[in-house]
């Protein structure tokens, strides 16, 4: 009875000190966690965001009739810091939550951070899709590369041919918006949200393109996010890495959807307006967030921000009259919150909306660019043929003899030398 007992007693505190140690193991582990973030968002937060704090410290102090004065640093920005820090956060996150083990061979670990094809602007990759493909043996495959190839070409024409051509326009109406009618400011907005789209989602094909060459799977980032239905469809198909990115490392551990109505509210506004903060230290970009938030709300709310999970008319070449609203009315949406994204500071994208919104509306527009709107219409045409892929050329053509497909190919080289505008850098390398 005397040993049975001792036993017992030697037991609860074999199973006790057992208990403490994995406590403090999990304790030093979010200690880790919170200094992995801390220095993380700390870099960040200094090359991004110091100026932009001081200045706006300042002029709170100025508002209330105190004079203060703090030395603004002229940090040179590292090219694609948003990108890496956050890819980098999810390796760490992951680690803790349980769904990676940490890294043993450290050159493996630098090149997932510093895989040169998305390195400056995306795909976000996750550590738990990109670090395992480092530690397996390279071996060239034709079929990944001329699909690669095939991306790669895609992407050229999106930057170069739209992108590009749409830039001009765009900078030149957004400079001088106070000098046009409502009607130009109208085509402004929409070349800028097809010079952003091509120049963002033309990298993202470049960059998954050129990993596949190499044999490495990245993540879709696009996927035709100007054919979407509802804003919710949207942002399930624009900058995919980072909206996902937000709702499993953000939305979901302030519990999502989850929680009543208030808190549900308070989660959409906190994802957005981190995710218009994100992209610049500008007011702009912060409104631009809101803006996208309240879009979508009311689809949250009345649950059907999961109504168009599908593709668009899959299967069929021609959209139905509702679908066709839809998607205008989403576009239009998002057009009108481009205008924020785009604009120089606020008051500027006020007086370019009030422009628009104006009798000069109705006026034949100063810029009217029918070779960049033709080439705009032939993109949406084979954007539209080619949706149900992953990019649009992907299986157009694929059906056919090589001499069609040869045909396709060389036309797009062709129409990338024939109808280049002039250089533009990437737009997301700000970021």
């Amino acid at each position: 009875m005397g040993s049975t007992l001792s036993r017992n007693r030697t037991r609860e505190i074999h199973d006790h000190r057992e208990s403490e140690a994995l406590k403090q193991k999990k304790s030093h582990k979010k200690l880790l966690l919170w200094v992995s973030i801390g220095v993380n968002l700390g870099v960040l937060g200094f090359f991004k965001y110091y100026n932009f704090f001081l200045d706006n410290f300042i002029s709170a102090f100025s508002f209330f009739g105190k004079e203060f004065t703090g030395s603004s640093l002229k940090v040179i920005l590292p090219v694609g810091i948003s990108f890496y820090t956050f890819q980098t956060l999810s390796y760490t996150i992951d680690i803790y939550r349980g769904k990676l083990q940490p890294a043993k061979d450290m050159i493996g670990f630098a090149a997932f951070v510093c895989f040169f094809p998305q390195l400056v602007a995306g795909p976000i990759e996750r550590a738990t899709h990109l670090l395992p493909q480092f530690y397996i043996k390279r071996k060239f495959e034709y079929a990944k590369a001329v699909d690669g190839m095939k991306q790669i070409l895609w992407g050229l024409f999106k930057k170069i041919v739209i992108a590009d051509n749409c830039a001009e326009y765009a900078n030149y109406i957004f400079a001088n918006s106070n000098e046009l009618s409502g009607s130009t400011l109208v085509l402004g907005a929409l070349f800028f949200a097809f010079q952003i789209y091509g120049d963002f989602s033309g990298y993202s094909d470049i960059a998954i393109g050129t990993a596949r060459l190499f044999g490495f799977d990245l993540k879709q980032n696009f996927s035709f996010p100007y054919f979407s239905r509802c804003i919710a469809e949207f942002w399930r198909r624009w900058h995919i890495s980072l909206s996902t990115w937000f709702r499993d490392y953000v939305y979901i551990p302030l519990g999502g959807s989850r929680g009543n109505v208030r808190q549900q509210v308070r989660n959409t506004f906190i994802i957005f307006i981190i995710s218009g903060f994100w992209h610049g230290a500008n007011w702009t970009f912060i409104v631009w967030g809101i803006l996208n938030a309240l879009y979508f709300l009311p689809l949250l709310l009345s649950k059907k921000n999961r109504n168009h999970i599908d593709i668009v008319a899959k299967g069929k070449w021609v959209p139905s009259v509702n679908d066709v609203v839809k998607m205008i009315s989403t576009f239009s949406l998002t057009l009108l919150a481009w205008i924020f994204f785009r604009a120089e500071n606020i008051t500027h994208a006020w007086q370019y909306i009030t422009t628009i919104f104006s009798a000069s509306l109705f006026h034949v527009p100063e810029i009217f660019p029918i070779q960049e709107l033709l080439l705009i219409l032939c993109f949406l045409i084979v954007e539209w043929i080619g949706r149900e892929g992953t990019y649009a050329i992907q299986t157009i053509g694929t059906k056919h003899k090589a001499a069609l497909r040869y045909t396709l190919y060389y036309g797009i080289a062709f129409a990338i030398l024939w109808f280049r505008g002039s250089e533009q850098q990437f737009i997301y390398f700000q970021f």
